[in-house]
């Protein structure tokens, strides 16, 4: 499944960064939601599945010591193109970060789990939980939805959530659930975040 994701993304970089890959195409309630969470966080922050690095970038030059990494050589090399250079962007894994345990104190993880199989998506939540500080945050966007269930996203098949189920992941996988946030709007899907620390 992985390198399915991975291809599908790679086939369709320009276009989805030409679509989504910046600020202006971001909701300002999300805006305001990382904004706040970040400005809560002490220590490096990881953009993990960074994409172009729309938020990365943001997020860099809002103050915040920031990496952007994601699996998708394509969005890293628009990344590296289009932003600053004195942004850190990197190809690498959710399932395996290139990054020592314990070392970051934040993770902004917006929509970057949306394609990892329920029976999976405690790959990257553990690789989370590793990477942070013990009190580091995980900001986790998602789609929202009555229940676990796959849906034709428009790269690849992509999984929607309850927050219940969602939380008990997180839980699972070591975090306290902080704060939850949903967001409905007309032609758009459910949106959900939760916000969660590593005990």
């Amino acid at each position: 499944m992985k390198e399915r994701v991975t291809a599908a993304y790679s086939a369709r970089a320009e276009e989805y960064a030409a679509v989504l890959g910046s600020m202006d195409a971001v909701h300002p309630d999300d805006r305001a939601l990382v904004d706040a969470w970040a400005a809560g966080r002490r220590g490096l922050l990881v953009d993990a599945g960074c994409g172009p690095g729309h938020w990365t970038a943001h997020l860099a030059r809002n103050g915040h010591r920031v990496i952007g990494i994601d699996a998708v050589l394509e969005f890293v090399e628009h990344a590296r193109r289009t932003h600053t250079a004195s942004v850190d962007f990197r190809d690498g894994s959710l399932d395996a970060l290139p990054l020592a345990d314990g070392s970051v104190g934040g993770v902004l993880a917006w929509y970057s789990v949306i394609h990892h199989e329920p029976s999976r998506v405690g790959v990257p939540l553990d690789e989370f939980r590793r990477v942070l500080a013990p009190g580091g945050g995980l900001l986790l966007g998602f789609f929202e939805g009555p229940a676990v269930e796959a849906f034709d996203h428009a790269v690849v098949t992509a999984y929607r959530w309850p927050v219940v189920s969602l939380a008990a992941r997180l839980d699972e996988a070591g975090f306290d659930v902080v704060d939850v946030h949903t967001r409905t709007a007309p032609e758009h899907r459910p949106h959900g975040a939760i916000s969660a620390v590593r005990r």
